[in-house]
Parts: C-alpha cells; sequence; structure tokens
C-alpha cells in the first residue's frame, strides 16, 4: 500500500492514470448494469418499447438526480466530515455495486407484485410497472450519477483543473465500450447473467477501494472546502454565447440523442436483425464515435483550437439525417427480412458515427465552458443534459414511433438543432453560413425522398397495411400467394399448413376430446383460428396489440372467428399470462417470435417457461412448441431444455420439410396411427386442416408429419450444460461456440 501511496501521491501523470482508471472501471460497470438490467426488465414486465425507455430514462433521471445532488452538497459533505470528497466517490462505488445483487431481486419481487394488475397494454400495468422499474434501479443510477461531481471536486481541491469533466468524460466512456463488449461478447456466454453482474460489482469494488487509500492518504491533507469553488480558474470549453444557450443545448442534445436511438433501434431492425449483437453493436458504435469525438475535443482543447457551436450545431443536423438517407432497409434485404450480406449493416452503423462523434465534442465541451472546473456548476449542467435524456426515449416511444414511421420521426428530431443554428447564424463567415445552408437543405431533401422500408413496401405492395402502436410496427402484405406479417421489419410468419399442426396434432393426440386451449403467440391467428373449429374454448396471448387488429387482413372470416363465444384474445406476455391467470389447459401452443436468437424466443424455450407451463397444464395436457430450426447447436439446446423439464416428450419434423413440433406432457404420450388420430378429428377440424389442400385426405397429411419423428437422446449434445435458462440463454449469446465450432 506504500508504494500504490507514492505512486497516486501529488496531482501529476501517475495520478491522473488512476483517477482515469478509476472511471474506467465505473463506465465499465455501469453499461454492464444497463445491458443486464435492460434483458432482466424485459424477461420481468414484458418485451415491449415502453419497458426500454422505462429503463433508459429511470437511468438517465437517476444520473441527473445524483450529479445534480452531489454537485449541490459536496462542499458540505467535505465541511462536516473532514473527509476530502474522493471518499464519498469510494462510497458511492460500493453502493453501486450493492445493486448487482439487489436488482434481480425487486424485479422478481416487482413482477409478482404486479401480476394483478392487468394486461401489458393496460394503464394500470404500463403506469405501476414503470413504478416498479424506477423503485428497482433508480438508488444505484443516482449514486452513478454522483461519482462526476464527487470526482471533480476531488480533482479540484488538488490541481484547479477547468476542464476536469472531459478527462473523466473520456475515460468513463472508452470503460462504457470495453464494458459492452466484454459483456456481450465475452462474460454472459461464459458465465451468465448472475455471474456477469459479479463482475462488474468487482470493478465498482475495486475502484471504491483505490479511493479508500487515496482518501485515507489524503485525510485532513486536503484544501478546505472553500477551495471547490473558486472564482479564479478561467473557462475552457465550447463556446456557444450565453450561459443560458448553453444549458438549452445541453438538455436539447441529451433529449434527441436518446429518442434517436430508441428511433434507431426499431429503424434499423430489418437489417440489423433483434439480435442481442446487433443491438450491442448499435451501442458500441455510439459509444466508440463518442470517444473518437472526445479525444478529438481533448486534443483541440490542448491546442487551443476549439470549434464553436456555431460549427458543430448545423454539422449535427447534417450528420442526423445521414442514417435517414442510408437506411433503406428494403433494398438491402428480401421481402421477408433476411439479411442478403453483412456489408448493409456496417454501411449503416457508419452513418450514425459522424452525429456520436459530434456529440461527443459537443457534450464534455459545454460542461467544460459552462462550469470550469466547479463540481456544483458541473453537476448542475450535466444533469441538465441527462435530463434531456430522460424524457427523449418517453418522447420518442410514446409520443412519435405510435403515430409517424421512423423516417419522418428521425428528421422531426433534428428541428431543435435547426433552431439553435438559426439562433447563432450569424456567427461563422458568410461563406461557411452559405455552405452549410445548402448541404442542410440538401440532405434534408434526400432524408424526405429517401425509401424507407414501408414506403418500399407500399409501393411493391400496394394492399399492403402498416399499423403502429407503442410496442411496434406491424406490417402485412402479400408476397406470391403467401400472405406475411412483419413486426418491425423483421418477419414473423407466414400462411402455412404448419401453424394448422401446431393446433390439431396435439388436439388430435391427446387422450379423450380436449376441452380447453392456449396459444402464446397470436401471430396470424392460424392456430387460434384451428383450435376454435375443435369447438372448445380457446384463449390466445400476443404481447403487441396491432397484430390481432391485422387478423381480417389474412382470414376473410376474421370477423366470425372473432365473435365466436368461444375465443378469447388477451394482449399480454404470454409467460406473464400463466403466472397470473390461474387456469389449466389441456393443449398449451407456443410458436415462439423469430429470430430463434431474439430475447422473446430464450424466454420461451427457457427451463423456466417450462417449469410454469407444467403447473398449467391438466391431467395429459399437452404442450406444443414449436422450434423453426437453425443452429445446429441452439437445436440441441432446445430440445435439452425440453428433455429435461418432462418425463414424455416426442418431436416431429413439419410438414413442409422443416423444423420440429416438440410435444411434451407429464403422463406417456400414446399417439395412435394417423387414421385413428383423424377419426378423433370433428369434421371442421378435417376441413380446417386440409383448406389449403383441400385434394389431401386428412389421415395421409398426418402420416406426412408422424413418419417423420426426431430421437431425442441422439440429438441432443453430450454437454449437459447445453441448454437454454433465463440465466444463460444460449441461443441470444453465442459468438463463442459458433467461432470455436468453425
Amino acid at each position: 500500500m506504500r508504494g500504490l501511496v507514492k505512486y497516486v501521491s501529488g496531482m501529476n501523470d501517475a495520478n491522473r492514470r488512476i483517477l482515469f482508471l478509476l472511471f474506467f472501471l465505473s463506465g465499465l460497470a455501469s453499461l454492464v448494469y444497463q445491458i443486464i438490467w435492460t434483458r432482466m426488465a424485459f424477461a420481468a414486465f414484458g418485451i415491449i418499447t415502453p419497458v426500454l425507455s422505462i429503463v433508459l430514462s429511470v437511468f438517465m433521471f437517476g444520473l441527473a438526480l445524483g450529479s445534480w445532488t452531489a454537485g449541490r452538497f459536496v462542499a458540505t459533505w467535505v465541511r462536516k466530515t473532514g473527509m476530502p470528497a474522493i471518499f464519498f466517490y469510494a462510497c458511492a462505488e460500493m453502493t453501486i455495486a450493492l445493486g448487482a445483487f439487489a436488482v434481480p431481486h425487486l424485479f422478481a419481487a416487482g413482477e409478482r407484485m404486479l401480476l394483478n394488475s392487468g394486461q401489458t397494454n393496460s394503464f394500470a400495468y404500463l403506469s405501476l410497472s414503470a413504478l416498479v422499474l424506477a423503485v428497482s434501479i433508480l438508488p444505484w443510477c443516482v449514486c452513478m450519477g454522483m461519482t462526476f461531481p464527487l470526482m471533480m471536486a476531488f480533482v479540484r481541491q488538488r490541481n484547479q483543473s477547468s476542464t476536469s469533466f472531459s478527462f473523466l468524460y473520456l475515460s468513463n466512456v472508452l470503460g462504457a465500450m470495453c464494458g459492452i463488449f466484454f459483456a456481450v461478447i465475452i462474460w454472459i456466454e461464459k458465465f451468465g447473467f448472475h455471474h456477469t453482474l459479479w463482475i462488474a460489482a468487482a470493478g465498482n469494488v475495486t475502484a471504491a477501494l483505490v479511493a479508500l487509500v487515496l482518501a485515507w492518504w489524503y485525510g485532513r491533507e486536503a484544501l478546505p472546502p472553500e477551495n471547490l469553488n473558486p472564482a479564479t480558474t478561467t473557462a475552457r470549453g465550447v463556446h456557444t454565447g450565453s450561459p443560458a444557450m448553453a444549458k438549452w443545448i445541453l438538455f436539447s442534445t441529451g433529449f434527441i440523442a436518446m429518442a434517436i436511438e430508441v428511433v434507431w433501434t426499431r429503424a434499423f431492425t430489418p437489417i440489423l436483425r433483434t439480435e442481442v449483437y446487433s443491438f450491442a453493436s448499435i451501442v458500441f458504435t455510439y459509444l466508440g464515435a463518442t470517444f473518437a469525438g472526445s479525444c478529438l475535443y481533448r486534443w483541440h482543447l490542448q491546442k487551443d483550437r476549439l470549434f464553436t457551436g456555431a460549427i458543430l450545431l448545423p454539422g449535427l443536423v447534417i450528420a442526423a439525417l445521414l442514417p435517414v438517407i442510408v437506411n433503406n432497409p428494403f433494398a438491402l434485404t428480401d421481402h421477408f427480412g433476411s439479411r442478403l450480406a453483412p456489408w448493409p449493416a456496417v454501411v449503416l452503423l457508419a452513418s450514425i458515427c459522424p452525429f456520436c462523434a459530434l456529440l461527443g465534442y459537443l457534450t464534455p465541451g459545454l460542461v467544460d465552458r459552462y462550469a470550469a472546473g466547479n463540481p456544483t456548476a458541473a453537476g448542475k449542467a450535466y444533469a441538465i443534459n441527462v435530463l434531456g435524456c430522460i424524457l427523449g426515449p418517453l418522447f420518442a416511444g410514446y409520443c412519435l414511433l405510435p403515430f409517424m414511421n421512423e423516417r419522418y420521426a428521425l428528421i422531426g428530431l433534428t428541428l431543435p438543432l435547426v433552431a439553435f443554428w438559426i439562433a447563432m447564424f450569424r456567427q461563422p463567415p458568410v461563406l461557411v453560413r452559405a455552405a452549410f445552408t445548402i448541404i442542410i437543405a440538401g440532405a434534408t431533401i434526400a432524408a424526405g425522398s429517401a425509401n424507407d422500408f414501408e414506403t418500399s413496401i407500399r409501393k411493391h405492395f400496394p394492399q399492403a397495411e402498416i399499423r403502429r402502436d407503442y410496442a411496434a410496427s406491424v406490417l402485412s402484405f402479400d408476397s406470391s400467394w403467401r400472405r406475411r406479417l412483419l413486426i418491425n421489419g423483421i418477419g414473423m410468419t407466414q400462411l402455412t399448413p404448419i401453424t394448422k399442426f401446431m393446433a390439431h396434432l396435439p388436439m388430435a393426440i391427446h387422450q379423450g376430446r380436449p376441452k380447453s386451449v392456449l396459444v402464446i403467440c397470436f401471430g396470424m391467428g392460424t392456430s387460434f383460428r384451428s383450435a376454435l373449429s375443435w369447438n372448445v374454448d380457446t384463449t390466445a396471448v400476443e404481447l403487441i396489440p396491432d397484430v390481432p387488429r391485422a387478423f381480417g387482413y389474412y382470414y376473410d372470416n376474421a370477423a366470425e372467428v372473432l365473435a365466436n363465444p368461444n375465443g378469447t384474445v388477451i394482449i399480454d406476455d404470454g409467460r406473464r399470462y400463466l403466472d397470473r391467470c390461474g387456469k389449466k389447459f389441456d393443449i398449451i401452443i407456443v410458436d415462439p417470435p423469430p429470430p430463434i436468437e431474439a430475447a422473446g424466443s430464450s424466454l420461451l424455450f427457457s427451463k423456466e417457461f417450462y417449469a410454469v407451463a407444467r403447473q398449467h397444464l391438466n391431467p395429459n395436457g399437452i404442450l406444443q412448441m414449436w422450434y423453426p430450426g437453425g443452429d445446429p447447436a441452439t437445436g440441441r439446446a432446445v430440445l435439452r431444455s425440453a428433455y429435461e423439464s418432462f418425463p414424455h416428450v416426442r418431436c416431429y419434423v413439419g410438414v413442409s420439410g422443416w423444423g420440429d413440433h416438440l410435444i411434451a406432457s407429464e403422463e406417456p404420450l400414446d399417439v395412435p396411427d394417423p387414421q385413428t388420430l383423424a377419426d378423433r378429428m370433428p369434421e371442421a377440424a378435417q376441413k380446417d386442416l386440409v383448406e389449403w389442400c383441400p385434394t389431401m385426405k386428412v389421415p395421409d397429411y398426418l402420416r406426412a408429419v408422424l413418419t417423420n419423428e426426431v430421437s431425442l437422446p441422439q440429438n441432443m449434445d453430450p454437454d449437459p450444460g447445453i441448454k437454454i435458462t433465463d440465466d444463460h440463454p444460449i441461443n441470444e449469446y453465442y459468438l463463442l461456440r459458433r467461432a470455436a465450432q468453425k
């Protein structure tokens, strides 16, 4: 310890490296928490846009509240305790580490509390889930927000630096980049969610212990509290005019940046897909470009040749429009949302870099200029910026995306930046003003006339139906004879007899006529419609409200089906519905949403879901789980999860020659010959099964599936750890495993 103390004593280069390391660890841990807490929130409260928006907003609100509080009271704390400011930084880091252990338990408790609050689209549920999320993560986010002004106060006590915010901001962003890289690429795949949280907590604890060493060394040697807020330091940073203008720009850029990130997440889905690596690539690119912009700012700061706000703000307008121009998913994908090549994703991610880099330059530059190293002023300025970050995701999720497509939302979000540029219009030289005017006008025209996904769909398929709500955009259209359903540009399903077999196969196998059926994932409504042909009580659960509303696009008798007194459609998360409904069913039909690597599939293929489903099956009840196929290792994990969850499982290849029907039950599955199964089916059910193949005989149609059975023991991985659990969803996190197989 003595050597360490000598190494960090004094405000020299060694000390700066230690402080850089502390904020690097802090940024790394914060991004790990944000990634995993968001994923856990999806599992607990539903995979819908409001959950993402609320997590981001609460996260940012905590940062703002913590930044303002610490900046406002740090001098008082130092004066009353006699401890250097870095002692309180150590306390904040140690408290953050506790969140790694507390938040999962708080989410679980909140999930149980909300079971009686109604469907996921109800006002009561959305409001209460927001409250539960806030209570669960806000305390730890407040402590994260405190770290900046507390460390700035320590730096201010030692050397009167006026640009400490940008120095700490730089290290924090670098840590955040590494956090998302190591967590998504390595840690979660190798260790699972909970153990990865422990790694992040270890980073907080390490930072806290090092900070406590510094606090012990300095003790009362630190300068008195009045040195925290001297008036002699010259302000340096990005010039925008008055301090009031700087505050408005900080608020607006935070608002726009986070709102744009939410819109990007939905707009880029047709190309980047819904895999965790795609979302991580957006965040990593965002942080990497921000880091590059902050590095450029620090370099310009040393050279004393900083860009002004009058140059940066019109640059932001142009940069914000660039992804709108580049993003034409229809030209880069086939009509069903499959990627044609990896290069479109690279181009799309590159298009967001200029915007993020300019923000990385502007934000620390504005805080440096406004605060001049004063932790109280810096805390206030950072809180203003983060306040915008709070409102941005909520505005995008609730006010923009439900009412307009992503292209117009992105264009609309540039308007405040245009207003700021107009306010500063006379500051740059005439030629610079003219150049920016021409480029912004051209970029706006190009963005407004760009062929986004929805425009292209309407052009190629005039009869297409596009719906949008708070959860997603729902597209229904014809492609040759098959009608298709896309959600956020991702192909979900199409009119196929496979979805009829999902209902008819387990219902015919069931011993005795089934009396109750649950369909999880409504899709086009085919399985729901087929189950009702048995004249039994049928409930369908769908997470996205507009999906059942599109039912009429696919079937002429949709209104009649929905009016059937035996049928009920519930808007909810399927797993949550099982937990709260208190009912048991003879048949549970599950058709997880593609792609198989998405969180929506993980939560329905996991052993924990099977445990819930078992509790809601009647005696001789059957669970039908559809697996569409994909990576062989993922398929083996799906089989093992089902095989270990039920004593009796059988598997049949789909009638079209792809995908698998997993048929699972607590009791032995006695599957008779096709003719016997056909005889069990009511006449209406038989007609429904062969609706699209009227020349096919029902027994022959059933035989095509029953003669293609898959042996589970032979097709499972010999490694018993290859299975899907809530904590270790290996279908989502697979990069290392697939790389090792090549």
